[in-house]
């Protein structure tokens, strides 16, 4: 099935790292850095899930071969996105007219490969590093929700990436969390979580119609997804915690359906949701999961 990497090294193999400077290189020590924050086996590390638990169903060679004949970015998208591979411009329209856009975004979950799983157990505070050392930055919340309900010809928006109706077959959403070793999982602690909760993702781009109308892969399901959030308040850049992950199943809502009084708790994945998960400033963010990952952006110069 999918190759679900451990070693640092391997990991690390799967992104790009922007040419520094010499007084970047001092400042942001980029070495180091990758040491201490990416490797297997620990829920301390930016990895992959524990792989001893994890379970994935589909083949890097299934999932290229159901992205066959997809244009993932063309020439002129990536000369706009500054060189970067796997980025498409978004963009507003006024009047059916876009305006030029301000911002590109990652195709794919990080580490932004077609077919690669995606990584979790990484922070906000980790993640803003990681995209700042490939010349990116966290997506803002308003970004990301432009990015899946937006339309580059200036059509109405859509509730969902993939249109106005819940589907949860059209996205990696319909797997319910396992036992392992009879037992639940246990997600008070990072360790608990790490050691009880199976990271059951499946290669970025293996549901081709999980596809917003920009060409952006995997805001439904998969993992969850960090960004930022200004507080309108006190104008301070908060964490922001937005998408769904592979067991979006057990939780979902329709868009419009009331909150339920009794039972468990759902939640309506559509574009433009906006909660409060584990809302901390970033620049002592340090909440990581299982089950969430993120994506970079980047600004248009």
């Amino acid at each position: 099935m999918a190759t679900h990497y451990e070693a640092r090294e391997d990991l690390v193999r799967l992104f790009s790292l922007k040419e520094l400077t010499e007084r970047e290189r001092r400042f942001k020590n980029p070495e180091l850095f990758l040491e201490k924050n990416f490797g297997g086996g620990t829920p301390a590390r930016i990895n992959q899930g524990n792989k001893e638990l994890a379970r994935h169903t589909r083949s890097k060679e299934q999932c290229l071969e159901g992205l066959r004949g997809v244009v993932l970015q063309t020439e002129a998208q990536r000369a706009r996105c500054g060189g970067h591979e796997n980025m498409v411009p978004v963009f507003k329209s006024a009047r059916g007219k876009p305006k030029p856009a301000e911002f590109c975004i990652d195709v794919f979950e990080f580490p932004n490969k077609a077919c690669e799983l995606p990584m979790v157990w990484a922070s906000p505070t980790q993640a803003a590093s990681v995209c700042s050392l490939q010349g990116k930055r966290l997506c803002t919340e308003d970004e990301w929700s432009l990015a899946c309900r937006g339309d580059p010809e200036g059509g109405k928006p859509t509730t969902y990436a993939y249109g106005d109706d819940l589907d949860l077959a059209v996205c990696h959403t319909q797997t319910r969390h396992r036992e392992i070793g009879g037992k639940p999982c246990d997600g008070d602690t990072a360790r608990s979580a790490y050691q009880t909760c199976a990271t059951d993702t499946e290669p970025a781009g293996s549901y081709p119609a999980c596809r917003s109308r920009f060409g952006v892969f995997d805001q439904h399901g998969n993992v969850a997804e960090i960004m930022t959030r200004r507080d309108r308040d006190d104008g301070k850049l908060y964490s922001q915690l937005k998408g769904s992950a592979w067991f979006y199943v057990e939780v979902a809502r329709e868009h419009d359906a009331p909150r339920p009084k009794n039972g468990p708790e759902t939640y309506p994945d559509h574009c433009a949701f906006s909660p409060r998960w584990h809302v901390e400033p970033m620049e002592n963010a340090w909440h990581a999961n299982y089950h969430l990952g993120f994506r970079c952006c980047a600004t248009i110069r």
